[in-house]
């Protein structure tokens, strides 16, 4: 049996989606319970973000490594211990005593959050067709939407019910109950279906002693760098901002309750679902994946650079379009993936689909400490002014992406098997 041609890949795709889905909104749930971690340990709001920047920081050092590893023995293990440990953390997380805790826990989640992306792409590209890489693709950044929208009212109404170490406990079962579900669908079951070692199917596709040439093949790219600083201007300032100050910034500059902030991110969220599978669609329906990209691109960077323009004191409807904005460049980052699949032989797609996706997250490490310290600067009865200043930042890193989908030669996907950027 093929497994491109197989039904069974579908119960693979869905499997992992699950899991890509609950781990995605362990993302930016820390976010929801900023004040009461300040409040509870007795932190600073610098402690806060580095804390949010350690997570990404273990997701953002280890893309490289997974990558090569990926396409070296395949993806089907990496998911399960990655899916393990990001549970497991979130466990540790919901029973933490201390602010040490909190940040081991949180980068014991950054760790096996990094399993998930770039095999996930490896699932993808194993079991399904080249023309059904694009629309995949866009079906994930729903679910990472649904993910994220999940961390907002939802788990905002459970904690304000439960408190909040019983959401992430009960979450960090469920992830660790995913893992399991991945070994079977996998791992256990394909080795009976398809009458081969689970870790076949794309493994051991690079030999050992290429991996230094493959490195220096991929640090020489120009198209590789230029992916990796899209992903750092979509991403990271998505994530980084929502992931540890978009609550808070609701909260202190508009008096909103914690419920209320939270409905406002929700905002972004829909434009981050929509911004997947429609930018998916038109780079499928009329092949021009950079043009398409470069206006994402730019749409995010001006959407940023409009909230700092506007003041300490901005309308709240106008953020709410912002967030929708900034929100669909997000959804339409998934283009990086398929400008890498393009461009790149099979072999390399996994380490430079790491290295790419590795620039979100430096990113996202970057931003949430840096967010900080400019908050940190300001008194309390000046807060909505250090966020105004803080506001720079993702503008800043936005136009870091524009600059690098710039950079990007238009790749051309060749049906013999090569791939060629021009």
């Amino acid at each position: 049996m093929n497994r491109q041609e197989s039904r069974y890949r579908w119960a693979v795709f869905f499997a992992v989606l699950l899991a890509y889905y609950l781990i995605v909104s362990q993302r930016t749930a820390p976010g929801l319970i900023t004040n009461q971690l300040m409040h509870t340990f007795h932190i600073s709001a610098a402690t806060i973000g580095l804390m949010g920047s350690l997570q990404f920081l273990a997701y953002a050092v280890l893309q490289i490594p997974v990558g090569l590893l990926s396409d070296r023995f395949g993806p089907n293990r990496f998911l399960v211990i990655g899916a393990f440990l990001d549970g497991l953390g979130t466990l540790l997380y919901s029973i933490s005593g201390n602010e040490y805790m909190l940040m081991g826990s949180r980068f014991l989640v950054g760790m096996g959050d990094a399993t998930i992306f770039v095999n996930f792409v490896a699932v993808v590209n194993q079991w399904f067709q080249a023309r059904e890489f694009i629309s995949l693709l866009g079906i994930i950044g729903v679910a990472a939407g649904l993910g994220s929208l999940t961390a907002t009212v939802p788990y905002a109404l459970w904690i304000s019910a439960a408190g909040w170490r019983v959401p992430f406990f009960a979450v960090g079962l469920v992830i660790i109950a995913c893992a399991m579900l991945l070994y079977v669908v996998l791992i256990a079951k394909p080795k009976r279906m398809f009458d081969e070692h689970p870790g076949a199917s794309g493994s051991r596709l690079r030999p050992h002693d290429h991996v230094a040439a493959t490195l220096r093949r991929m640090f020489s790219t120009r198209q590789a760098w230029a992916t990796a600083m899209c992903h750092f201007g979509l991403v990271g300032t998505y994530v980084g901002f929502i992931g540890s100050w978009g609550v808070p910034y609701f909260m202190q500059v508009f008096g909103l309750s914690r419920a209320a902030a939270s409905s406002l991110l929700m905002c972004g969220l829909f434009g981050a679902m929509a911004g997947g599978p429609v930018t998916s669609a038109l780079a499928t329906r009329f092949g021009m994946t950079k043009r398409i990209y470069t206006f994402v691109h730019a749409i995010t960077f001006l959407s940023w650079l409009i909230w700092f323009l506007i003041g300490d004191r901005p309308p709240l409807w106008s953020i709410i379009v912002l967030l929708v904005l900034i929100g669909f460049g997000n959804g339409g980052s998934s283009l990086t993936f398929a400008v890498v699949r393009d461009s790149f032989p099979i072999e390399m797609v996994g380490v430079v689909s790491g290295f790419s996706n590795m620039g979100g997250f430096v990113s996202a490490v970057l931003l949430p400490s840096l967010f900080g310290y400019v908050l940190g600067l300001f008194p309390l009865h000046t807060l909505s002014l250090g966020y105004h200043y803080g506001l720079l930042i993702p503008a800043l890193f936005s136009l870091v992406g524009f600059v690098g989908v710039r950079l990007i030669r238009q790749p051309m996907y060749m049906e013999a098997g090569t791939h060629v950027s021009v």
